[in-house]
């Protein structure tokens, strides 16, 4: 009996460490059901150029000791404490998902505990429930990623996505055409801000998917003419990539019924975009919320909690399930904890 009760308790105040590593990004959190206990990250950035994959790993490689014990210390818990690890499966890096799958292989044996592989697209969706969000249309806008998503059917559902470059891909590299470096999004935001003049750049949305590289290809076209001036062109780039992803996500609202909209991902810290989207959600009488940006941006508080939820519902993985999945759709998940 004791031991029954012990196991209810354990399962009822959970406390699990999540390891984001898909991208630039490794982050390290600790939540419980309705906490975030601690959320440490660090971004390999650089002045010039993109980010490499190897390089990216060698970055996740060199601080995740550093950010795991930095992160067991805010929490103010030790490893003991910890019912069960999760890692970011994919979408992502092969190199940079290799080494948080090894790193959370390596925690759940060496602790006896449970290891989860979370969806990193549907982790951006699922951290925003912990501030009462219940069944939202998520719009999903990072460097590799821009979905429309929702929960239809048992799966996350993409309603809508970019058919070529994610829009911070797409931001970044038009910032790093004109030398701004990387990462390019809060640069580009500075710039439009001081934008006087709309300039005409193709608009694609096609069907309920989006298109970038059009769009990008014609903005590096301008800029490279030396007729127009570069606050002019993110002003325009931002105007015309956010009406198509307004657009696409009122598109799923009406497809859907439902009455919540979050944005997720690290774009979402652009405030026009988030002003535009305050505006479609608004004349539709519908809830938007976005999360602190500690939650939208790539993060191990999401991947922990989403783990949690999963845990919880009775998934459970095998170290031979733990293989890591570069294409992992968000549509392939069964959603079977809410």
């Amino acid at each position: 009996m004791n031991k029954f009760l012990n196991f209810l308790s354990n399962l009822l105040f959970m406390i699990v460490l999540g390891i984001e590593g898909t991208a630039h990004t490794l982050g390290v959190g600790i939540v419980t059901e309705d906490k975030v206990l601690a959320n440490v990250f660090h971004t390999l950035t650089t002045e010039k150029g993109g980010i490499h994959p190897k390089e990216a790993a060698n970055h996740h490689a060199k601080l995740l000791k550093t950010l795991l014990t930095k992160a067991l210390d805010d929490a103010e818990i030790s490893m003991a404490d910890v019912d069960a690890v999760a890692f970011s499966q994919g979408p992502g890096l092969g190199p940079c998902l290799r080494v948080v799958a090894t790193a959370a292989r390596a925690l759940a044996l060496r602790h006896g505990i449970p290891i989860i592989g979370v969806n990193h697209c549907i982790a951006h969706v699922e951290i925003t429930k912990m501030f009462g969000i219940k069944d939202p249309v998520g719009l999903y806008v990072s460097g590799g990623n821009t979905q429309v998503l929702a929960l239809e059917g048992g799966r996350y559902r993409v309603f809508g996505e970019t058919l070529d470059i994610g829009i911070g891909n797409a931001i970044d590299t038009f910032a790093r055409e004109i030398g701004i470096g990387f990462p390019g999004g809060p640069k580009i935001e500075k710039l439009a801000r001081k934008g006087e003049k709309y300039i005409e750049l193709p608009y694609a949305v096609k069907g309920m998917d989006l298109s970038f590289s059009g769009l990008l290809t014609e903005a590096i076209r301008k800029y490279r003419s030396g007729k127009y001036r570069v606050e002019d062109l993110a002003y325009s780039f931002q105007e015309t990539a956010f009406a198509a992803l307004v657009e696409v996500t009122e598109r799923a609202v009406a497809h859907t019924g439902k009455d919540e909209v979050v944005l997720v991902g690290g774009v979402a810290a652009n405030n026009r975009l988030r002003e535009m989207l305050r505006m479609m959600t608004e004349d539709r009488g519908i809830r938007f919320f976005v999360p602190p940006y500690d939650l939208c941006r790539d993060n191990g508080a999401m991947i922990a909690y989403t783990g949690l939820r999963m845990f919880r519902a009775g998934i459970r993985f095998r170290l031979e399930d733990t293989a890591v999945r570069q294409k992992f759709r968000t549509d392939e998940v069964e959603v079977t904890w809410d």
